[in-house]
């Protein structure tokens, strides 16, 4: 037999007792527990969604492959199937071995990857400096300087290629590599030093500061112990870097003339322009450019999500 006493209070009434006591509001002298409420069932997604999801993924990655796939296979067709809607029947390398062999695609492409190379070693290492610059040091006009990064990027091609020329053309600079790579590094380089500021932001100042007390200076610290840290970010910046001077036509165009200086870029023009139209040595020839690009790709992917992401939060 369960004795249960029932008590009135400001709050209204309880009751206390053995077990199997009730009140309102529970035993006297307690207070209610509420835990988190429980979250309902997840929302299974329907059948039609669910198909119109995978539709729409299949019809973007139909879309994003469809190109390089068509270019690659008209590399691999006679000239006069260039335009042919069929797939290969007439399997061929005349064209690969025509611009090989045949122009001056070898001389092109050991001006791209002089120009290319020279421009991603310098691009990276001024990025990597300046944005540890910015991160770390406080000083007069730092934040001009920041801005001024910012700035130069809001500026299109088309009012920046004259001007450019013009001083390519006062310093002399015009048919030669050096100039290229000062044009290339006007590009890349303030980007990569907002995202390389951002990427040492997340790098504790207690690592630079752990260096100066064993004796390093601000640059044995950056080179020595901050950089190694960074290689997520010089990743990113270099795969960019590269990327920026690799694909880039206008000014690889307007500043390089002569079939011995001109680039990847102003080579590809010669087999389609006003006189003549070789799309077969065309695609063979843009096929044979993207695989550096791939395989620079390859190499940086691992550490291209962490690297892009890594200036997301601050540490």
């Amino acid at each position: 037999m369960t004795v249960t006493t029932t008590t009135a209070g400001p709050h209204g009434t309880g009751s206390t007792g053995g077990a199997g006591s009730t009140g309102d509001t529970g035993s006297t002298g307690g207070a209610a527990v509420t835990g988190p409420p429980a979250r309902g069932p997840r929302r299974e997604r329907g059948p039609l969604a669910s198909a119109g999801l995978h539709a729409g993924l299949l019809t973007a990655a139909v879309i994003a492959v469809f190109p390089p796939l068509w270019l690659l296979i008209t590399s691999f067709k006679p000239k006069h199937d260039a335009f042919s809607t069929d797939l290969v029947t007439n399997f061929t390398f005349a064209n690969y071995s025509h611009v090989l062999a045949d122009t001056e695609f070898l001389t092109w492409f050991g001006n791209s990857v002089l120009v290319v190379g020279v421009t991603t070693v310098l691009g990276v290492f001024i990025a990597a400096t300046t944005g540890y610059a910015v991160s770390r040091f406080r000083f007069p006009g730092m934040r001009s300087l920041m801005w001024l990064l910012l700035i130069t990027q809001m500026f299109p091609v088309a009012v920046l290629i004259v001007p450019l020329y013009n001083l390519m053309a006062s310093f002399g600079l015009l048919n030669q590599p050096i100039g290229l790579v000062i044009t290339y590094l006007t590009i890349a380089v303030p980007f990569c030093a907002w995202m390389m500021k951002g990427f040492f932001d997340t790098i504790p100042a207690e690592i630079d500061e752990s260096g100066r007390v064993d004796g390093l200076n601000p640059f044995g610290t950056f080179w020595r112990l901050v950089l190694p840290l960074a290689k997520p970010g010089l990743a990113v910046t270099g795969f960019y870097t590269f990327v920026t001077a690799w694909a880039e036509v206008a000014y690889a165009s307007a500043f390089m003339t002569g079939e011995d200086n001109m680039t990847l870029a102003g080579g590809l023009q010669t087999f389609v322009n006003q006189y003549t139209s070789d799309w077969g040595s065309m695609t063979a020839a843009a096929v044979i450019i993207a695989v550096p690009a791939a395989v620079v790709f390859g190499f940086a992917q691992r550490h291209l999500v962490s690297g892009l992401t890594a200036g997301a939060t601050k540490s």
